[in-house]
């Protein structure tokens, strides 16, 4: 499991906000590819976690729910919470 895909800040030239959002994702593909995404838009079967949300077309360049589990996924992460427990606070969340 990479980042590899996630959006990078020359890919992200008309969203430089986001930049930094992406790069936090980009560091814990484990994490992020672990998160169900809960903003409803991501049905196709090419979104298969929060970590697809942020890769090809990533739908969190737009979609504030994406964005706002990004945040909470990598705050958490940098805290020393488990996966378990960062999927328990987005579904407390967002869910």
């Amino acid at each position: 499991m990479t980042g590899a895909k996630v959006l990078t800040a020359a890919q992200l030239k008309d969203h430089p906000k986001l930049v930094q959002l992406f790069d936090s994702v980009r560091k814990i593909p484990q994490i992020a590819d672990g998160i169900r995404c809960n903003c409803g838009c991501g049905q196709p079967p090419q979104m298969y976690s929060l970590l697809s949300c942020y890769e090809g077309d990533a739908m969190a360049q737009e979609c504030i729910v994406c964005q706002g589990q990004g945040k909470l996924a990598a705050r958490l992460h940098a805290e020393g919470k488990t996966l378990a427990e960062i999927r328990v606070a987005v579904d407390a969340k967002f869910g």
